[in-house]
C-alpha cells in the first residue's frame, strides 16, 4: 500500500466518481481504476461498488475513509516539518569575486545561507566544495574539474568580456586583434590564464607574460598603456571603473564570454542544498551563450557547439 494510492481512495471517495476523480488528480482514468484495483488487492477488502451509472462506498471502504484521511494529514505535515528544517539548515557558499546582487532574496525561506569570507580563486573555491570545507561556490570551472572533483555545476550567471584600450576608437575590436595576460603567479590566476590561452589558440590573439599580478587592477591599466594595443579585460574588472585615458571597446567576432557555476558535490542529498541549488538558478536561461557569436573555451560545461566549430 502507497500513499499515493491511499490519496486516489480518498478522491474517489469524496467525488463518487472516477472521472472526476481523475480530472482533480490529473491522472488517466484508466491508471486511477487500475490503483484503486491493486489498493484493494493489498488490502483483501472491496472499497466500491460500481455499475455503469454509480460509485459508491462499501462497508469496508466507509471504515478506511477517516483513518485514511488522518494518514494523509499526517504525511502532509511531516513534509511541512522537513522543508521548515531544512530552511533553518544552515548552507555554507563561497564565492570568487562575483554573486547575484538578490542572492539573500533568492533563497530567503529556503534555508540559512552563510556567506563565506574566504574570497578565493577559482580553483581553490571548486576543491573546497569537494572537501566538505563548504557546500556551495560561484566559480569557473571545466568539465575535467568537475570530473576530477566529483562535483556537478548549474549555470547562474555569465560576463561578457570586453577589451581595454588606448587612444580614441571605441568601435568594437576583432578578437584576433587583442592581447590577453598571463601570470606568472598560477596559485592565483590559474582559472584565468587556463581560459586566457585557450582563447589566445581559438581565436589568434595575442598572449602576454606578466608576472605582477597585473591581470587586473592599476597595474592592468598600466599594462594597457604600455602595450598599446587592446586588452581583454579579466572578469575580476568587469566592474572596475576604466581611467578617463582609457575606453572600452566590444569584442567581436567571436565574442567571449566568462560563465559562473554553482558548483556542489555529485549526489548531493541534503534538502536545504539542493533547495539552494533550485532558488539561485531557477530561470536562469542560457544568458546569450547559445549566440553563434559567443565564444566558450572547449572545457566548458556550458559551451554550445554551433557552427563555428570546436574552437568557438
Amino acid at each position: 500500500m502507497e500513499l499515493r494510492q491511499l490519496r486516489y481512495f480518498v478522491a474517489v471517495a469524496e467525488e463518487l466518481n472516477f472521472g472526476r476523480a481523475a480530472a482533480r488528480l490529473h491522472i488517466a482514468g484508466p491508471s486511477l481504476s487500475q490503483q484503486i484495483k491493486a489498493l484493494e488487492r493489498d488490502l483483501g477488502v472491496r472499497l466500491f461498488d460500481r455499475d455503469r451509472r454509480s460509485v459508491t462506498l462499501t462497508a469496508s471502504g466507509q471504515a478506511l475513509l477517516a483513518p485514511a484521511r488522518t494518514l494523509l494529514d499526517q504525511a502532509d505535515e511531516l513534509r511541512r516539518s522537513a522543508a521548515g528544517m531544512a530552511a533553518s539548515e544552515p548552507v555554507r557558499l563561497g564565492y570568487v569575486n562575483w554573486r547575484p546582487s538578490d542572492l539573500a532574496a533568492r533563497v530567503s525561506g529556503v534555508a540559512q545561507l552563510h556567506i563565506d569570507a574566504w574570497v578565493m580563486p577559482s580553483h581553490t573555491q571548486a576543491a573546497r566544495v569537494a572537501d566538505g570545507s563548504i557546500d556551495l561556490a560561484i566559480c569557473w570551472v571545466q568539465t575535467g574539474d568537475l570530473a576530477a572533483h566529483d562535483l556537478q555545476a548549474n549555470l547562474i550567471g555569465a560576463d561578457r568580456l570586453y577589451a581595454i584600450s588606448t587612444g580614441a576608437d571605441a568601435s568594437a575590436v576583432q578578437a584576433r586583434d587583442t592581447l590577453v595576460l598571463l601570470d606568472a603567479d598560477t596559485a592565483t590566476w590559474d582559472s584565468w590564464n587556463r581560459y586566457a590561452e585557450q582563447f589566445a589558440r581559438g581565436t589568434g590573439a595575442r598572449t602576454v607574460h606578466i608576472a605582477d599580478g597585473g591581470v587586473t587592477g592599476p597595474a592592468f591599466f598600466d599594462h594597457v598603456r604600455r602595450l598599446r594595443r587592446p586588452v581583454i579585460n579579466c572578469p575580476k574588472g568587469q566592474t572596475t571603473p576604466v581611467p578617463p585615458d582609457l575606453l572600452k571597446r566590444p569584442v567581436v567576432d567571436p565574442a567571449p564570454y566568462w560563465t559562473w557555476a554553482l558548483v556542489s558535490r555529485r549526489g548531493e542529498t541534503r534538502k536545504a542544498v539542493q533547495s539552494t541549488i533550485e532558488a539561485l538558478t531557477r530561470d536562469v536561461g542560457t544568458l546569450g551563450l547559445n549566440a553563434d557569436t559567443a565564444w566558450l573555451p572547449a572545457g566548458d560545461p556550458f559551451r554550445v557547439t554551433g557552427p563555428a566549430g570546436p574552437d568557438r
